[in-house]
C-alpha cells in the first residue's frame, strides 16, 4: 500500500464538481477523486482544522468510534470501479489485525481520516490504474499544481467505462 497525502479540494470548472486531489507521499502521482459538493466541504473544514458547533457526520461517527473504544487504524482507496472509487476502514486492526475492515465511499474515508488523522492508502495497481503523474514539479508549490491541473482535466479524462464518473 502507498501513503497518500490530501493536498486540497477545489470545484473544478466549468462543471463546478468539487474535485480532492490526494499525492503519492514518496511519488510523483496524484489521484484525482471527484465528490459531492456536502463531502468537499467536510473534507475542506477538516483540513482547515474547523470545529463546528455541533458534530458534523464525520465528527459523529469520530466521536462514536472513541466512545466505544474502537480504533480506526487506516483508510484504504481500494478501487475504481465504473468511475466510481470505493474505500475501506480498518478499524481494530481491520484485514491484517483480525479487527474489521467496513466499505466506505472514497470521500467519507477521507473526511474521516482527516479528522482522526491517520494515514490513507492506496494499492499500486489503483495509482497504476487511475493515477496521474505530474512530472519536474516544486515540492513547494502544491497549491499552484493543483489548481493547474484542475484547470486542464475534466471527469472525462478518467472516466473507464462507459458510465460517467462520481
Amino acid at each position: 500500500m502507498k501513503p497518500l497525502d490530501v493536498l486540497g479540494v477545489r470545484v473544478e470548472m466549468p462543471t463546478n464538481q468539487p474535485i480532492v486531489l490526494l499525492r503519492e507521499r514518496d511519488g510523483s502521482r496524484y489521484l484525482p477523486i471527484w465528490v459531492g459538493a456536502a463531502e468537499a466541504a467536510a473534507i475542506a473544514y477538516a483540513q482547515q482544522g474547523v470545529v463546528p458547533p455541533r458534530p458534523l457526520t464525520h465528527d459523529l461517527l469520530k466521536n462514536v468510534l472513541d466512545e466505544l473504544g474502537h480504533t480506526l487504524d487506516r483508510v484504504r482507496i481500494t478501487s475504481l470501479q465504473d468511475g466510481v472509487f470505493h474505500a475501506v476502514l480498518d478499524i481494530d486492526g481491520g484485514a491484517d489485525g483480525g479487527g474489521q475492515s467496513i466499505d466506505s465511499r472514497s470521500s467519507d474515508a477521507i473526511a474521516l481520516a482527516l479528522r482522526v488523522g491517520v494515514e490513507i492508502t492506496a494499492t499500486e495497481e489503483l495509482l497504476e490504474e487511475a493515477g496521474v503523474a505530474m512530472a519536474g514539479e516544486q515540492e513547494d508549490d502544491e497549491v499552484e499544481k493543483f489548481k493547474e491541473f484542475l484547470d486542464h482535466v475534466s471527469a472525462d479524462d478518467f472516466n473507464t467505462g462507459d458510465q460517467p464518473s462520481s
